[in-house]
């Protein structure tokens, strides 16, 4: 899994080291020599699990699909970014993620006191 590109869909073969990497960062990180560049390219698809070659210097647009599946592989990369976001499911199917449980116990039918129940000493001047 890389961590450099979120949406790889193909591994490629390194022809320096014959290793497989998901972008070229990776092969930085792991290996202690330069990433030797050619035309013939080896690749493996995510989704079929499938190995194939494809030449760089006559890559046409019909080239961007898995022969084998048909899955796009050339896309464009999404790189992560930090974001805080609640984890969860829909709010509109599971309301629980939303449920005021800060206090608890006080007024209402069932005892729990909410955020809209006035407090006593908001009312009191100075």
């Amino acid at each position: 899994m890389c961590k450099h590109i979120l949406n790889a869909q193909v591994s490629i073969r390194s022809p320096c080291c014959r290793k497989w990497f998901d972008c070229p960062e990776c092969h930085a990180e792991q290996e202690s020599h330069a990433l030797l560049q050619k035309f013939d390219m080896t690749f493996a698809c995510k989704k079929c699990k499938k190995c194939f070659r494809k030449d760089a210097s006559q890559f046409e647009e019909a080239d961007e699909y898995c022969p084998h599946c048909d899955n796009h592989f050339v896309l464009d990369a999404v790189t992560p970014k930090a974001a805080i976001s609640v984890e969860g499911e829909d709010a509109r199917v599971d309301s629980r993620m939303i449920r005021d449980e800060r206090v608890k116990g006080g007024k209402g039918g069932d005892g729990a006191i909410t955020i809209f129940d006035p407090d006593k000493e908001a009312d009191k001047l100075g």
